[in-house]
């Protein structure tokens, strides 16, 4: 499939670039038997759901249903039988604010208005199911890349050079973090050297806060798709990572914990990798969490940049714990 040449609408669009300006609306003051005669001598294009009423200024007043509509005599007033509450779309809203409505109300339809209240057109459930269908078939060739700092278009760049240009910068980013990692190793030498056996975990404990970075990512990517961040949602999100990474942390430290009691029968390795994998995976659930909501919540890019530096951010603060633990217990 030829992702680029796709018709889906892009989540950043206006939703007024993909809203019907056609749609079927009756006046507040009419009758249904008025109103019925209106909408038979000018049909609106398309299918339609909801009658949208509207006063003389286009101002919205409320909705009637189709069923409604026909169930009700030709002498009632649409006024009487319409639904004055109705949730409407803003026109500054984009694709992905749309789409948010569609899954927080169920509606097949809203009303786009302006600032005024005024009716300028309609999104139907076509815009959120079709842009659905796109991200299931976008996630295994779009996210894949960009956790790892890469789009797609780049990625299939025939220029060598041009691909290492786009490349080549969030590289920096796991160059620098591993950089950081290793001045970290360098002060607690004095550590490493007393208790050898350090070094010979410290590839499982970043190995599994890494992984769980990485999970936390992919996870925060996909509920970006539709929906908007806010600090308050942020918060929350973090918080529930953090019983999610204290579980998982726990029960990984536990297991590599028993195997290194086992083997070496140290205490205070064994102390200093359920503490290190323990925190360093509540950690990594975090900071795998809060960096693209961040970046999001910051009109930038969270799919690009997010992985790179969540996975160096998890190795720096992983490190830091494991080594600061050792310094603790391992005298």
């Amino acid at each position: 499939m030829n992702l680029e040449k796709s018709n889906c609408p892009d989540l950043n669009d206006p939703v007024v670039q993909h809203m019907r300006t056609e749609f079927a609306r009756m006046n507040v003051d009419e009758t249904v038997g008025q109103a019925l005669i209106q909408l038979r001598n000018q049909p609106p294009a398309g299918r339609f759901t909801y009658f949208y009423v509207v006063d003389g200024q286009g101002s919205l007043c409320g909705v009637v249903p189709t069923r409604r509509l026909l169930l009700n005599p030709e002498s009632a007033r649409v006024r009487d039988i319409m639904d004055g509450e109705v949730t409407s779309i803003p026109d500054t809203a984009t694709v992905l604010e749309a789409c948010q409505f569609f899954v927080e109300h169920r509606f097949l339809a809203f009303p786009v208005v302006n600032s005024q209240n005024r009716v300028v057109g309609v999104v139907d459930v076509d815009l959120y199911t079709s842009e659905l269908a796109e991200i299931d078939l976008r996630n295994s060739h779009v996210d894949l890349f960009q956790l790892i700092g890469v789009h797609v278009k780049q990625a299939q760049q025939a220029s060598s050079w041009a691909a290492y240009r786009t490349r080549f910068p969030w590289l920096l980013t796991n160059i620098a973090g591993g950089l950081l990692a290793a001045f970290l190793s360098g002060l607690f030498q004095v550590e490493l050297e007393k208790a050898v056996a350090l070094a010979l975990f410290i590839p499982i404990v970043l190995a599994l806060a890494e992984s769980v970075s990485i999970q936390s990512v992919s996870l925060a990517l996909q509920i970006l798709h539709s929906t908007r961040p806010t600090w308050p949602s942020i918060f929350a999100k973090m918080r529930q990572e953090i019983v999610t990474g204290a579980l998982l942390g726990l029960t990984c430290a536990l297991l590599v914990a028993t195997v290194a009691i086992l083997w070496l029968r140290d205490m205070n390795v064994t102390l200093c990798l359920l503490g290190g994998i323990a925190g360093g995976v509540i950690c990594a659930a975090m900071i795998g969490t809060a960096i693209p909501n961040t970046l999001r919540l910051f009109k930038r890019e969270p799919q690009v940049a997010s992985g790179p530096i969540a996975l160096a951010s998890t190795d720096v603060v992983t490190l830091l714990i494991y080594f600061s633990l050792a310094r603790l217990l391992i005298v």
